[in-house]
């Protein structure tokens, strides 16, 4: 359930990329490493839910807030709000 669901997540992205804008393909890209490293947690630790996929991934973005500008980390957060609801 949680590799579908990051599939799912992961393919989304990948549709968009031929109408993307540059901040929408900068969110995207930015965010496959942290859906993956969470479906990667999640299945490491035998959880199957995929609300608690979501919140690792959220955790994960606040985690690494400090890497990009202000500017940038609101555009992740408002594609990764975006891609989850």
């Amino acid at each position: 359930m949680i590799h579908d669901y990051e599939q799912k997540l992961l393919q989304l992205i990948d549709d968009n990329i031929d109408s993307a804008t540059d901040d929408e393909l900068f969110a995207g890209g930015y965010l496959r490493g942290h859906i993956s490293l969470a479906a990667a947690d999640c299945e490491q630790q035998g959880i199957d839910d995929i609300i608690v996929m979501q919140q690792k991934i959220k955790q994960s973005l606040r985690d690494a807030k400090s890497e990009l500008s202000p500017c940038d980390w609101l555009l992740v957060q408002q594609y990764s709000d975006k891609l989850m609801a």
